[in-house]
């Protein structure tokens, strides 16, 4: 079930709003950034997320297919939230940052699913053979 939650960057520029059913899963990938940044992802449709300020202290870092903004904060370099299209994974997306979420609970925290990726081998609907460090 779709709940939302609220978000920021470090230094609290960058606010958000996102609707997200985390029961539904969410993501760890061993791609390069993926892997550097040990990020945590809930996808979700571009409906579902408002950001609510810092639009103008946002920066933007694309690489590999530049299928995906990497969206971050030009004062504390932290990427709370991305957005792209991918055509495998239904279209247009906004990939939130799980742990920039500001008010979500440990308790939920423990019970999220997720799903491992094998980006680092274009292998993106397979888990890598370890897991336990990402």
């Amino acid at each position: 079930m779709k709940k939302t939650y609220h978000g920021s960057c470090h230094c609290g520029w960058l606010r958000f709003e996102a609707d997200i059913d985390l029961e539904a899963g969410t993501g760890r990938c061993n791609c390069s950034m993926c892997a550097k940044q040990r990020a945590w992802n809930a996808v979700i449709k571009p409906q579902d997320f408002r950001l609510i300020s810092g639009a103008d202290n946002l920066s933007d870092y694309q690489f590999g297919s530049k299928q995906g903004h990497h969206r971050f904060c030009k004062t504390c370099g932290i990427a709370a939230f991305g957005e792209g299209y991918v055509e495998q994974i239904g279209g247009a997306f906004v990939s939130i940052n799980v742990a920039c979420l500001d008010d979500i609970t440990p308790e939920e925290l423990a019970k999220v699913p997720v799903q491992y990726m094998d980006g680092r081998h274009d292998n993106w609907f397979n888990p890598p053979k370890v897991t336990s460090y990402l």
